[in-house]
């Protein structure tokens, strides 16, 4: 939360000093809650087990055991008890009648003071209302969001004017080699398709 406005004070002609109570919060040995366990929530465990934190997880399906060992994952049935233990919340499902909003003033409301919400997904997973007013009131510490809704959003929007929360312009995929992997995959697709042969990638099967 605090790299670029640190990007800000090394680079600013006014920065005399660097204040040494200026501190963060720990990543390593901290609780981190993805709500959303498919591929990309999977690959997430997989790089926060490197930071040796404790991974709570909730999704429609439960993974296997061997899944969940391979990352040291506990699954949470009830999406409340990974918000209310959670110290970074990560929110990676698809953009479905059933997740519109999924993150309001409630869910909010359970989670920890302490706790930072990042959003990977889709921006209308959350209510902005009611994170506005959680950030606001500090009911959760931050949040970081590649996503929002609308993209960008209006120049006025309170979200662009608190100084605990980051956005990111919807960069998640945005490296030269994950967009050509991603043009590789179209057109395997696509040549599937032509060649009537079964569809690799296919967002809803028959």
């Amino acid at each position: 939360m605090y790299l670029h406005t640190g990007c800000q004070i090394s680079v600013s002609p006014d920065t005399k000093y660097f204040a040494v109570d200026w501190l963060g919060v720990e990543v390593t040995g901290a609780t981190l809650g993805i709500i959303g366990m498919g591929s990309i929530g999977y690959k997430v465990a997989q790089r926060a087990r490197a930071f040796n934190m404790r991974i709570l997880y909730h999704n429609r399906n439960r993974r296997r055991k061997e899944e969940e060992e391979a990352v040291g994952a506990h699954y949470c049935a009830k999406m409340e008890d990974l918000l209310q233990q959670s110290d970074f919340v990560m929110l990676v499902v698809n953009l479905t009648p059933e997740t519109h909003s999924l993150i309001g003033k409630k869910e909010l409301g359970l989670m920890k003071p302490t706790a930072t919400l990042i959003n990977i997904s889709r921006g209308a997973v959350i209510d902005q209302d009611a994170l506005v007013e959680a950030l606001q009131n500090k009911v959760i510490r931050a949040a970081a969001l590649d996503v929002t809704y609308p993209e960008p959003l209006p120049r006025d929007h309170p979200l662009l004017n608190l100084n605990n929360v980051i956005i990111t312009p919807h960069i998640g995929t945005a490296t030269v080699q994950a967009i050509r992997m991603m043009a590789e995959e179209a057109i395997a697709n696509m040549l599937a398709v032509l060649n009537d042969q079964p569809i690799p990638s296919e967002v809803f099967p028959k």
